[in-house]
Order: C-alpha cells, then structure tokens, then sequence
C-alpha cells in the first residue's frame, strides 16, 4: 500500500474537498478534518494542512493536486544509529515499536510500552505531535499520551520498586529486566492485533540481539518474527516514538503518586539534589519508606546515607 502526502494551502484543500465531497465518510480521529474514500484509495485532510492519500491509487490522485508541497520522505539512518539495517520507507510502514525509561532514575518504576501504528495511521500520529520524545516536555507528553493511548494499540507494563528491587536483589540485570519487560508488553500488543499482524517490530536496541534473546529464553513465549533492533529508533518510525512517550507518561504518573505518599516533591534522574532529597525522606520516614520508592541498589544510596551521617544539606 502506497502513501502520498502533500502540504496544501487553505483555498487548494477546499477544491479537494469539494472534488471528493460525494465520497466523503466520517472519521472521528483527532486532527482529522475530512475524510473520503475511493474504491483504491483512502484520503485524509488535516487541521495542519496536510492531505494524505493511501492505496493502490494514491500516487494518481496525488497527481491532480500537484501544486502541494510533498512531504513523503525515505527515512535515512543516520550513522550515529547503530543496529539492523531497515527496509526501504519504513517510517510508512505498519510497524509495533517499543521503549523504555525510568532505568537512570532513582527513585521511581522502570515503565516499558509497546505500540502499534498500522501504515494509515502513521501521519495522525504526527499531527498528534508525536515525534522523538527527547524533543518533548514532560508537561507536553502529559498533554498527548491520553490521545495516543486512546487512538493506538498499545500496552504498557510498570515495575514499581518493591518488585524491582525483589528481582534485582536475586541477581537480575537492569539488561534482563528490560528485555523481560519489552517481551511481555510486545506479546500484550500482538494478542490484541489479533488477527492482524505488522510488517515489523521494532525495538529501542538496549542490548545486541544475542544478549537479549539470551536474557529471555526461559521465556515460554518469545517474539522473534520480524523483530528489528535500532538505537534511537524514536527517529525512525512513530510507533517507537509513541511507545517512548506513552512510558515517560506512565512513569511520571507513578513518580507523582510517590510525591503524594512521601509528601515532597520526588525529583527525577540521579543528582546531589537526589541524594539531598533521599536523605530527608530517610530521617523522615525511614529506610524502609525510603527503599520501597528507589532503586536500592543505585550509589545515590550510599551518598545519601553519608549525608544522613553528617547532616549536610
């Protein structure tokens, strides 16, 4: 299935509507201001001025509007990206991603999410403003992940710190934990496509793709068919990127839950300030409260303790 995208002004996507007003359907997908469809083809205009055109006749109907401005590009990896080599336009691609995050953060869960963007639905996932979640705000991915989780197959897995610090005290790896997690949340994804299948999946590369089947093969169910490994592959298909921005929601729900019980504001990352804040959660509630919301294992323990010792901060 092909796509053509074009950017048009406001006066040319009114002739396009009024070309296909007889085909017209009704789409209630956000950003989606007009919807038709053709016996071979799809087409959707957006609030931003794009016109996507999607089926076996997109680049003919693409054609009578020639005065847009196409926006369909092949993807390149860029040389900082290492892992598999992708097929040619596969951002247009029906594609499960999956990410992490949370695994710097001392206080807090590790949250993994898998998402599935099918090929139409690759452009609305950009007019809902997803793109690499590095170039985000948390105040921002706030705003869209309710959307993205409402509009996209997704699952989303969170491992608090009691179980993290259980599995990695019996000597579990962060590398092992993510890998378990990244597998479990694909397996959730493909159950509920069924019987839909993507063309690929693609995985936020932690690990080579030995060491990381090796850390789930006692695994019953492993999801090996069609699996990609690429790093930074927010970059390079939407559906990483949503995933990506779907955990970092899901993780700053669990850190303002943990604000709520420890009754100050838990900071995120690694830092001093961390270790300042540690402290004071220590002498007010204890090392049991303070272990039960960290990742025990992590140095800002250690300094944190030292702090208690001296009281200096």
């Amino acid at each position: 299935m092909s796509n053509e995208v074009l950017l048009m002004p406001a006066n040319e996507i009114e002739k396009v509507k009024a070309h296909y007003l007889k085909y017209k359907i009704e789409r209630s997908a956000p950003g989606v201001v007009f919807a038709a469809k053709l016996s071979d083809t799809a087409i959707t205009i957006y609030k931003s001025g794009k016109v996507m055109f999607q089926g076996n006749g997109a680049s003919r109907e693409a054609a009578l509007w020639n005065g847009g401005t196409s926006s369909t590009t092949t993807t390149v990896k860029s040389p900082l990206t290492k892992g598999d080599t992708l097929p040619e336009h596969f951002e247009l691609q029906s594609v499960v991603g999956s990410d992490e995050t949370g695994t710097g953060d001392y206080f807090g869960p590790i949250t993994v999410a898998a998402c599935f963007v099918p090929a139409h639905q690759v452009e609305l996932v950009k007019e809902l403003g997803v793109k690499d979640s590095k170039m985000l705000t948390d105040e921002l991915m706030r705003r869209i992940a309710p959307d993205l989780m409402k509009t996209l197959t997704h699952s989303v897995l969170v491992l608090k710190n009691e179980k993290y610090n259980e599995i990695q005290g019996r000597g579990w790896s962060q590398g092992k934990i993510k890998a378990m997690m990244h597998n479990q949340a694909l397996k959730h994804v493909l159950k509920k496509m069924e019987p839909e299948k993507p063309s690929f999946i693609l995985i936020d590369q932690f690990a080579e793709r030995g060491i990381y089947y090796n850390h789930i093969k006692m695994e019953k169910e492993i999801i090996r068919e069609n699996v990609l490994f690429s790093t930074k592959a927010e970059q390079l298909h939407v559906s990483v990127a949503a995933a990506s921005i779907i955990a970092r929601y899901a993780f700053l729900k669990e850190m303002d839950r943990l604000t709520e019980i420890a009754k100050t504001a838990i900071p995120k990352g690694a830092s001093a300030k961390v270790d300042e804040i540690a402290a004071k959660i220590y002498l007010k509630h204890g090392e049991e409260f303070l272990k039960s919301i960290t990742k025990w294992h992590f140095a800002n323990t250690q300094k944190a303790m030292k702090l208690v010792q001296k009281r200096k901060f």
